[in-house]
């Protein structure tokens, strides 16, 4: 179970704090919320478009969702859940509506209008935890877009998240190196065409970038390759639990067989119904500790 590092504030409040400083240390506390009132009302993406007439079943996306919940409380992780609000059917992607980098949870601010509203149940919430945020002051910023990876922090820009964010997360951040990515608008985020899942190993769907971005990711990384059927089976967005364990989707065996080749062990878990809505085990976990203790910026 996550341990919180916690100081007395103002009477008998307690403060919690957060951490995370990579996409693949051990995961310790997460933060979700149930698709209760999940359904495609605005199409989105190109997911979403190819759903939009059958839609969501609420029912089955319900079930699907605690079977996830219990088998990562059955891994010992902490898991924290947000009551869903009628009139917001993406809130079951708590990983957009912010991101913990550091000891620091930045709110996101959403780009579109069908999302907003998500931040402000999220500030509710962690002003009742008493866990302190920062809100972003330029420009748009989802969580999707961001991949940390010690002190290299990823930020891809598109159609959800605006140049400007990258130079205020430097301001925030001057002991990391914060690059932005170009994403395409046709992809929703950043962590649906790239994931890093291992210390110097990410899944990614190379179509979706320009020859620079693709050449600076192989400096990095081994570089585990998605097809585009597979892309659109949201294979990059899988969660990584730390110490070399992976949650996957079972309809992508063949990634999934690729990722145990590179020496990750993989969890097969369905979640098919809430990926109709162009979001998998990534996009459905804000994780809030993961790792040891922070001492950078």
């Amino acid at each position: 179970m996550a341990t919180t590092k916690s100081r007395q504030r103002e009477g008998d409040f307690i403060e919690r704090s957060v951490y995370c400083e990579s996409e693949y240390d051990r995961l310790q506390e997460v933060l979700m919320c149930p698709p209760a009132y999940m359904s495609i009302k605005e199409v989105i993406n190109h997911t979403q478009q190819h759903y939009f007439r059958e839609n969501i079943d609420v029912a089955r996306a319900t079930k699907q969702f605690n079977e996830f919940i219990e088998f990562l409380v059955n891994m010992s992780i902490r898991v924290e859940l947000l009551s869903p609000v009628p009139t917001l059917p993406e809130q079951v992607f708590t990983r957009d509506i912010g991101v913990v980098i550091g000891n620091r949870l930045i709110l996101s601010r959403m780009e579109q209008s069908i999302r907003r509203g998500e931040e402000k149940a999220l500030e509710a919430w962690l002003r009742k935890q008493v866990i302190p945020f920062t809100k972003v002051q330029s420009g748009s910023l989802e969580g999707g877009d961001i991949m940390i990876d010690g002190h290299q922090i990823w930020v891809g820009v598109g159609n959800r998240t605006s140049p400007e964010v990258v130079d205020e997360l430097q301001a925030w951040f001057p002991h990391h190196q914060v690059s932005a990515i170009a994403v395409r608008p046709r992809y929703l985020h950043l962590d649906c065409i790239l994931n890093v899942v291992a210390p110097g190993v990410a899944l990614v769907y190379v179509d979706a970038f320009d020859i620079e971005s693709l050449a600076t990711l192989r400096r990095f990384y081994r570089l585990i390759e998605v097809t585009e059927e597979e892309q659109f089976r949201l294979a990059t967005n899988v969660l990584s639990l730390g110490e070399g364990r992976i949650i996957s989707l079972p309809q992508n065996r063949r990634v999934n067989e690729e990722l145990g080749k590179a020496g990750l062990e993989v969890y097969e878990i369905d979640i098919t119904e809430i990926t109709k809505s162009g979001g998998s085990f990534r996009c459905i976990t804000f994780p809030l500790r993961r790792g040891g203790v922070f001492v950078g910026d």
